[in-house]
């Protein structure tokens, strides 16, 4: 077995990872591994996600614990996320080797569970004590530095971070003039907008609200097609509630849908909406709707709206708990079509230009590089000089966080005011 310069260990390999690790590999060939600790769980098997994969990097700690665990040990850079578990780097830890600690909020619940002595005691344990360790944190959500401030963890050395699920490239405008709902009217067959929602059918993802738009929209006598996608402890009440609210002409409940399908729904899709609450720790629906084309409104705590959407330029951010301002935001891009197309092609463009694993990749091999002084690819890096030496900043102009950028420490109870005004 190759002894690889770095090492992404997590959980498991889903494929919200795959297209991220596929370009690491690309870049680094067998330079690059991936440890997966555990085997998939059945939940996520029954939702689509593939746990029978070959891919050439992939690793399986429970089937090679040892040859794992020189791998980590061993490694130029570990990049560690995914798992709650120590043990897997304890001893690089003791050791002052490099770790990349990739990490989603401390504090879905809320920063007040801060107070929990025996917390901040774990908390420090695994993280405040590497303060002035090779010990840097990726940032997956733009809530996730403020929650390790609280901890006094990682001055100075958090990045933005997050997931790169597939990446698809479109003609833009041909996807763009492809959306909407043909739906069957008393003058004909006749294109409206078409809505799309997507999670577990779950409390932390909100489907009432889903509904709830569909019935402002309805009672405004507004045309509109709304698809949710996705099943879970909740289906049945959801079913009730669209028949309660006389929505079976407007609403299509569809179920579970494999991941590939559901990127069907939307490239059709000129609105997608995101309401799940603070405990949604990323969001990777998110890229896929933006990748998608989609005008996107979402809930402001969702973890990656702060570094994906640029309120009103972009997408929608509105208020967590302020559904008022979603069915309003909806409407509002229901009724201007222009407005839909522009926000869309602005959600593309952000996707295509930085939230991809391929631009990922690459600046994450560069800031290693800066961080480390090891050289993760020099033949890459030989045959591309083009790219510039200038670190891993954008250009000014590019507005907006990009992957690898320092990571901002905003308080969320700033946030909301912070997305919509900067």
């Amino acid at each position: 077995m190759n002894k690889p310069s770095f090492v992404f260990v997590s959980n498991y390999l889903n494929h919200h990872q795959i297209p991220f690790c596929r370009a690491m590999y690309e870049r680094l060939g067998g330079s690059f591994a991936f440890v997966q600790t555990q085997p998939m769980e059945e939940e996520r098997r029954n939702m689509g996600w593939n746990d029978r994969l070959e891919e050439p990097y992939l690793q399986l700690f429970y089937e090679k614990p040892e040859e794992c665990k020189e791998m980590i040990r061993e490694a130029g850079v570990v990049f560690f996320g995914g798992t709650e578990d120590e043990s897997y780097i304890a001893e690089r830890l003791a050791s002052g080797k490099t770790v990349f600690r990739v990490s989603e909020r401390l504090y879905r619940e809320g920063q007040w569970k801060c107070i929990s002595p025996r917390g901040l005691r774990k908390k420090y344990i695994d993280h405040t004590r590497y303060r002035n360790a090779p010990v840097y944190l990726f940032c997956n959500g733009g809530y996730v530095p403020s929650d390790f401030q609280i901890v006094r963890a990682y001055p100075k050395k958090k990045f933005v971070w997050g997931y790169f699920p597939e990446f698809i490239r479109y003609d833009v405008e041909t996807l763009l003039g492809g959306k909407g709902y043909l739906a069957k009217t008393e003058e004909g067959e006749q294109r409206i907008p078409r809505l799309l929602w997507t999670a577990r059918l779950i409390p932390l993802k909100h489907p009432e609200l889903a509904i709830e738009t569909a019935k402002y929209l309805k009672d405004k006598g507004i045309a509109f097609h709304l698809d949710m996608i996705g099943g879970g402890e909740m289906s049945r009440q959801v079913r009730e509630w669209v028949k309660a609210a006389g929505l079976e002409e407007q609403v299509t409940l569809r179920g579970f849908m494999k991941p590939e399908e559901v990127r069907g729904f939307m490239e059709h899709a000129d609105i997608f909406f995101f309401t799940s609450d603070r405990r949604e720790g990323w969001g990777a629906v998110l890229n896929e709707a933006m990748n998608s084309g989609c005008a996107v409104v979402a809930d402001h705590m969702v973890g990656a709206v702060p570094y994906l959407i640029r309120h009103g330029e972009n997408g929608f951010a509105y208020r967590d708990g302020k559904k008022q301002e979603l069915f309003e935001t909806v409407e509002k891009l229901v009724l201007d079509k222009e407005l839909r197309k522009r926000v869309g092609r602005k959600a593309y463009e952000t996707i295509s230009q930085g939230w991809n694993a391929a631009e990922a990749a690459r600046r994450l091999c560069r800031l290693t590089q800066e961080l480390t002084g090891l050289c993760m690819d020099e033949e890459y890096l030989k045959a591309h000089e083009a790219e510039g030496t200038k670190g891993i900043a954008h250009d000014a102009e590019q507005k907006g966080f990009w992957p690898c950028d320092p990571a901002p420490v905003i308080p969320e109870r700033k946030m909301f005011r912070y997305l919509t005004e900067k």
